[in-house]
């Protein structure tokens, strides 16, 4: 109050000078407008309406703001062709009253465009009927969505929508952490149309979203104790957190009941719409010490000197307007207020730049049947300017008093909005919240990235701490935890018969080890339930129902419960499968020698052999005679050089450097696949292996084995789709149940296969070591999570616990508890080696078949350019030959040439020219080939006349004259089709060595 006095004070000692201002500005207004009126033709009027509520004294402040919109307007336009004419109407402070008021002035003073009503369910009302009579309707304070330019074109928002605000609300929630919320809105069209976008704006905040977890409407006219009553149901609930969202006058009682129930202090949290926060300055010293630690926003509006000349010239020009006003402490214009005024300076702008209009202001309304009654809606007119006159507004921009003023979609938009604190007498802006950005900041301007999205925020109670935003244990409450009675498997969940309250087992002692380290305290009890066993979907529907807070064991997470309630994070392992007995397999397979590899690896080794023989044949065959002979000895030499090389028995000498890049990147691979192959045989031969007496489902669905289950679980339904009989389906509690069962077999009364999620099972295997396995596939699920009522804000507290229990050492004490030492017995015996497939060696595969293909190509391309002159020739050959298929002639020939020697490479060459390299009498005899010793050997005559086939027959004669002797020797080398080329140099030499011999005397 001594600020407010001090204020009132030092505003007064101004009023002298400010009036002094005032009288100058109007003289200078009235000698400007009097010297452009002469010989200046009147400007056009523009009658534009003002809905008003007389009662109430904010709209005697909103009346001084919309004047002085209008003549600064004018005043800064002077040569203006046209004026805008204001006509006040009064709305009677309700719907009805507004309405008429818009009659009035549509009907009567004909405006062209209407400001106001005030409220959002006024507005609403007289929206449409703008949009029937095409007269623009401007509203600075209706601001909640469910009025909508949308659905009305001719309603044109120039204040924020309410929905701007709901993205700051969620983030402050997100920046501290709260997932839950309880809004207070008030029981109107302006309380009611924020909440679709305020609950699709906090599920899309953070990690999971934060969520509404009651929508509580307050009347209006609600008195004390329905709001007593009203605060007491929110004191009932766990939520600490409460969004309010209500005009200034509900919300102050509101806030004054809840600082007489206690609910405004340590452990409370208070977040208020622009409704608190935008008019705080207009609420009593009372009502504003009933806020303290209420977090609040409001538009954000930057006190240039521009406003602050506003503000003195509006506190000069309501006093001398309201002489007998005695709000002197609350005529600091508001952001509404500026709205105000920047609202009748667009429709002055607007005016202007539409133009003024010439005819009749409206078109007589259309001719409807006639009833004998007429009434003042159907005597409304069509604006003739509307339609301009809207387009004008929309696309009018300035720098208004409270920021930028542009419109988008019929809005105005919103630059950035402040976040407060109320303490003491006013508020602490504690950050900012900006669309572009779409995130909080310390500062206007962004800030540091590191520094924390808000300053520091006194909350009501002043506690030293953030609040966590709800308790579990209201009002002294102990929780109820229900825990399912089991039969069989109490190391996971144990009740004592003889005592409901001797509760132990796994899920236990993790649940406590959590509870006990959380940051506030629990108080809980355990309540076992007995029907448990029948089904587990009944446990959990206790906590849907409302009979158990929370439920604790070992039940499974699944789809269709998460539809009910919320679980934590799984603290097992996940998944189901089956146990099935285990025996020895004493059986002798004589194909056993085929097992280490399977038949997709044993095909493609087959087809690997034999294209790598192909390949080393094509490249080799013209250059060495080891590769040549008769096709079916050509067509086994392929294979047989292949598969030598399994025990590196290949003999052929190679000549060609691309087939030994290519034989020795394959007998490498031949070494790795060898090598495998004898250690898996080896390892099948020598390990005692243990088979299952069941492989898989489908064995227990051919041959309609029974199968087992526990009692209460979720697999049944499961079992079924699968194609199980439910009459082939036995249940069981206890793991000896379970061992007796599979020991005596579907035959004798017992079952094939027990199905169970995998902590039983490992539970059941560390009991019953030998004779049993685990079998099949595994079926995922999400593990064993502790049952909370969806949204309990516990949820995520508990799962971190969880994860921080499962990170040290307490969580493994626990297992080795309950469970023994890991490892202290083998789950799932041996079955022997796996086979070798061929995605093993799918690497070694690749790479050699690349290389022989790139060498195969290679060779090709060298063979097909050296030889391309005899290629030409034996195409010409073949084409001049005879009919049929050209293609097919040219590739005969292309054959027939590819299968002659090449006498060019090393090999034959050093083989024709060895004798005379030797010397002696055999150096003076000349080969014939073909008989023929007068001609040298061409390219057709140096294979045998065979033609088609590839043996070699070379006939060498000499003749021998020594001296003039009668006689001589006639040597004839003869290369027969079956010798080897061995064998063809044997011949030759020996008979060189006969030419040596002397005559005979």
């Amino acid at each position: 109050m001594a600020g407010r006095r001090h204020a009132a004070r030092a505003s007064s000692s101004f009023f002298p000078l400010l009036l002094l201002l005032l009288v100058a500005a109007r003289l200078g207004e009235h000698a400007a407008t009097a010297q452009r009126d002469v010989g200046a033709p009147a400007p056009a009027p523009v009658r534009v309406g003002v809905i008003l509520d007389w009662a109430s004294p904010v709209s005697l402040r909103r009346r001084t703001c919309i004047e002085m919109g209008v003549e600064d307007y004018y005043a800064a336009h002077p040569g203006s062709a046209t004026r805008v004419e204001l006509h006040f109407r009064d709305s009677a402070g309700d719907v009805v009253g507004a309405a008429s008021a818009a009659l009035d002035l549509i009907n009567h003073a004909q405006v062209q465009a209407i400001i106001g009503p005030r409220s959002s369910a006024q507005a609403q009302f007289v929206a449409h009927l703008g949009n029937r009579s095409h007269v623009p309707v401007l509203s600075y304070s209706a601001t909640s969505p469910s009025v909508s330019p949308a659905q009305t074109p001719y309603f044109v928002r120039t204040a924020a929508n309410d929905s701007f605000q709901v993205a700051p609300i969620a983030a402050v929630l997100a920046t501290f952490g709260w997932r839950a919320a309880t809004v207070v809105h008030e029981d109107s069209p302006y309380g009611v149309g924020i909440l679709p976008a305020l609950a699709h704006a906090l599920q899309s905040t953070g990690v999971g979203g934060a969520s509404i977890v009651d929508r509580v409407p307050v009347p209006s006219d609600a008195d004390d104790d329905a709001l007593d009553a009203l605060l007491n149901r929110l004191m009932g609930m766990p939520t600490r957190v409460f969004v309010v969202h209500a005009t200034r006058v509900l919300a102050a009682r509101l806030f004054r009941r809840a600082t007489e129930a206690g609910m405004m202090s340590e452990g409370y949290v208070w977040v208020a719409t622009d409704g608190v926060g935008t008019f705080l300055d207009s609420l009593s010293p009372e009502d504003v010490d009933a806020m303290q630690g209420v977090v609040s926003l409001r538009p954000h509006v930057e006190f240039t000197e521009k406003v602050k000349n506003f503000s003195a010239r509006f506190r000069v020009r309501f006093r001398r307007d309201n002489p007998g006003s005695d709000d002197d402490a609350f005529n600091d214009p508001t952001v509404t207020r500026l709205w105000a005024y920047d609202t009748a300076w667009a429709v002055s702008a607007a005016a202007e730049a539409a133009g003024a209009v010439t005819g009749p202001a409206f078109q007589a309304p259309q001719q409807r049947p006639s009833t004998g009654q007429t009434t003042d809606l159907d005597r409304i007119g069509v604006s003739a300017t509307g339609a301009g006159l809207l387009r004008a507004i929309l696309n009018t921009k300035f720098d208004g008093m409270a920021g930028k003023f542009e419109l988008a979609d019929g809005q105005l938009q919103v630059a950035a909005y402040e976040v407060v604190n109320i303490i003491g007498k006013g508020t602490r802006t504690v950050g900012f919240w900006m669309p572009k950005s779409g995130g909080l900041s310390r500062e206007l301007n962004g800030g540091s990235s590191n520094a924390p999205h808000l300053k520091p925020i006194l909350w009501p109670g002043e506690p030293l701490s953030t609040p966590k935003g709800w308790t579990m244990s209201q009002k002294g409450k102990v929780l109820k935890v229900a825990v399912p009675a089991k039969r069989g498997f109490k190391q996971l969940v144990g009740v004592s018969p003889n005592s409901t309250t001797n509760i132990t087992g796994y899920c236990i002692d993790v649940f406590d080890e959590v509870m006990k380290n959380l940051s506030y305290q629990v108080r809980y009890r355990y309540v076992p339930f007995p029907h448990s066993t029948e089904s587990y979907d009944k446990l959990v529907d206790l906590v849907l129902d409302g009979e158990a807070d929370m439920v604790v064991g070992d039940v499974t997470i699944t789809a269709s419960r998460l539809d009910k309630v919320d679980f934590t994070m799984p603290f097992t392992d996940s998944g189901w499968s089956m146990v099935v007995l285990a025996r020895h397999d004493t059986t002798a397979n004589m194909w056993i020698f085929l097992q280490p590899l399977t038949t997709g690896l044993w095909l493609a080794s087959l087809v690997f052999f034999c294209f790598t023989g192909f390949v080393v044949w094509v490249i080799e065959h013209r250059v060495n005679p080891e590769f040549r002979g008769t096709p079916s000895q050509q067509f086994g030499l392929i294979f047989y050089f292949a598969f030598s090389t399994l025990v590196f028995s290949h003999k052929e000498k190679l000549q060609s450097n691309l087939s030994r890049l290519v034989v020795i990147i394959w007998v490498f691979v031949v070494l790795i696949l060898t090598s495998s192959y004898t250690a898996s045989l080896t390892s099948m031969l020598t390990v005692q292996k243990l088979q299952p007496a069941v492989t898989d489902v489908a064995e227990l669905l051919r041959r309609g084995h029974y199968i087992g289950y526990q009692e209460g679980t979720f697999i049944k339904p499961f079992l079924s789709k699968m194609g199980f009989d439910d009459r082939k389906m036995r249940k069981y509690s206890t793991a000896e149940q379970y061992a007796e069962a599979l020991s005596k077999g579907s035959a004798n009364g017992g079952v094939d296969a027990v199905f169970d999620e995998m902590p039983y099972l490992k539970l059941f295997l560390s009991q019953y070591c030998d004779g049993y396995m685990m079998q099949g596939p595994l079926y995922k699920t999400d593990g064993f999570g502790f049952v909370f009522p969806r949204g309990s804000p516990m949820v995520p507290d508990v799962s971190r616990g969880i994860m921080r229990l499962a990170e040290r050492d307490e969580m493994a004490l626990i297992e080795k508890k309950w469970f023994g030492e890991p490892g202290t017995c083998r789950t799932a015996p041996a079955v022997g080696s796996s086979d070798l497939s061929f995605q093993s060696f799918g690497g070694l595969f690749l790479i050699t078949g690349v290389v022989s293909t790139l060498m195969l190509l290679l060779y090709l391309v060298i063979f097909t350019y050296r030889e391309r002159d005899k290629l030409r020739a034996a195409e010409a050959e073949a084409d001049a030959a005879g009919s049929g298929s050209v293609s097919v002639r040219r590739m005969k020939a292309w054959l027939q040439h590819y299968d002659k020697r090449d006498l060019k490479s090393p090999t034959f060459k050093a083989w024709n020219e060895e004798s005379p390299r030797n010397g002696g009498a055999f150096s003076r005899r000349t080969p014939r080939w073909n008989g023929d010793a007068s001609q040298t050997p061409t390219g057709r005559e140096e294979e045998h006349a065979m033609d088609g086939t590839s043996p070699l027959s070379v006939y060498i004669s000499s003749e021998m004259n020594a001296d003039s002797s009668p006689k001589g020797m006639t040597m004839t080398l003869v290369s027969k089709t079956n010798e080897s080329f061995e064998q063809r140099m044997d011949r030759a030499r020996a008979s060189m060595e006969m030419g040596r011999l002397p005559a005979s005397p």
